[in-house]
């Protein structure tokens, strides 16, 4: 797994945790799709293998309703509110962030990844204090929720009476109709000098030009949708997946990329792309978007 992936809680324990209401909520922004065979997957020479993005193979969906945005802090608010629910974040009691976000003091005193310094563990990060203690979700309500875990975006799709979409449906409406393009809008990353999403531009991890607008998140419905109306399916935040990652049953499939993905060592804001995680991981380049059938 590439620097930019979120790193999971390794070896953690199972959290016990009670049943979570059905809601009588509305689902806005969704974006009917009528599925159908696509070609799913590549043979992308600047892919990962390892990450099984190949071969390219005919893939069928049935009909579904995707939102047009990834989950926003206002939305898993409202959940919270209405639950009381607690992410796997606060129960654990820290979540992972980027070093370059945390202010001096709090950095040195959190523990870093061996291999990936960048990353640190930080005591109190959680989806309302997304850089730990001192940081709130002011002027972020439109950005999209992070550090929830993939048991947190299914409490919430529990909740509203929806659910996580398939890797296949992810992918199927990623595309926005467009047949093996690299990316939602097609096969450049920047069409006539023009940012789509939002990824690191500069050197990683030292310096970020930010040419695309954006350091951290961007508000979901940032840049311009796909040919489906989907904002942000490439970069902004990792998305969660209903699937587990290639049948085994240890870590859950992502899709999408991130911020913090750089052409130079992990392009996986490409459609076809995909990773994975333990489901009970957290960190600040991690969200999700829902389905229903």
């Amino acid at each position: 797994m590439s620097s930019c992936c979120p790193p999971g809680r390794s070896g953690a324990e199972p959290l016990d945790r009670g049943p979570v209401a059905v809601g009588a909520t509305r689902l806005d922004g969704m974006v009917e799709l009528p599925g159908g065979t696509f070609r799913m997957g590549t043979d992308d020479p600047d892919g990962f293998p390892q990450d099984h993005e190949g071969p390219v193979r005919e893939v069928s969906v049935g009909p579904f309703a995707i939102a047009a945005h990834c989950v926003t802090n206002e939305r898993f608010a409202e959940f919270v509110d209405a639950t009381g629910y607690e992410t796997d974040a606060e129960r654990f009691g820290w979540s992972y962030v980027f070093a370059k976000f945390l202010p001096k003091e709090l950095r040195r005193a959190s523990p870093r990844l061996d291999g990936t310094p960048w990353w640190c563990g930080v005591a109190g990060a959680q989806w309302r204090r997304p850089e730990g203690p001192g940081s709130d979700l002011d002027g972020r309500g439109n950005h999209p929720v992070v550090h929830v875990s993939w048991h947190d975006a299914a409490a919430f799709c529990t909740w509203a009476g929806a659910r996580l979409p398939t890797e296949a449906e992810w992918e199927y409406a990623a595309r926005g109709g467009l047949d093996q393009a690299r990316y939602p809008w097609g096969d450049e990353l920047t069409p006539g000098g023009e940012h789509r999403c939002n990824i690191w531009q500069g050197r990683f991890p030292v310096q970020n030009s930010e040419e695309d607008g954006f350091s951290g998140t961007a508000p979901v419905d940032a840049f311009a949708p796909n040919g489906f109306g989907l904002y942000n399916v490439a970069g902004n935040v990792w998305e969660w997946c209903a699937d587990w990652f290639d049948g085994a049953e240890q870590a859950r499939a992502m899709r999408g990329g991130s911020y913090l993905c750089h052409e130079s060592y992990c392009n996986r804001y490409r459609v076809a792309a995909r990773t994975a995680n333990t489901p009970d991981s957290s960190v600040g380049n991690l969200g999700f978007r829902v389905v229903t059938s």
